[in-house]
């Protein structure tokens, strides 16, 4: 079985985002979109990563595969998270995650052979791929999941 920590991708903003830097750190994946039902869970993410940033990091990995609803740039994504949220958590380029292609990292995240945890099909924008710090996949949280919700923070041994 491999690690997360094998991966690197590209930042919004065309630099490097290297998994194996999170070495240590528990890691939440998360598919964002800014146009959303469920895109106001970008300020409860950066509260989590904030609040929680010497023992967990967050990645955002914006996608336009449900509902058209990320349909801007990296530089209109920018503006958004900044403006709107104050994210300051690593933002990943634009990806696909539905369909034949995926991105090798969604498609190491959804496929039981390669992360040895479980298969899994993101459904909506804001589904939850929770890492341990040796990157091995922990949990899977639907987007509905509130990034407070109890079930979240327990892996994060919050009481």
């Amino acid at each position: 079985m491999t690690s997360i920590h094998q991966f690197c991708v590209d930042g919004l903003e065309g630099e490097q985002i290297d998994f194996a830097a999170f070495a240590g750190k528990k890691i939440l994946v998360v598919n964002v979109a800014s146009e959303c039902g469920y895109t106001p869970q970008y300020q409860q993410l950066q509260e989590l990563y904030v609040h929680f940033g010497d023992h967990l990091t967050v990645v955002g990995f914006p996608c336009n595969d449900f509902g058209g609803q990320e349909p801007g740039d990296g530089a209109d994504i920018r503006q958004f998270c900044n403006r709107r949220y104050g994210v300051t958590f690593p933002l990943a380029a634009k990806v696909q995650i539905a369909g034949a292609h995926p991105h090798p990292i969604y498609r190491w995240l959804t496929t039981l052979a390669e992360n040895g945890h479980s298969n899994s099909t993101v459904s909506w924008n804001f589904q939850k791929y929770l890492l341990d710090e040796n990157g091995r996949l922990l949990a899977v949280f639907s987007p509905a999941c509130d990034p407070f919700d109890s079930s979240l923070l327990a892996y994060l041994e919050i009481q």
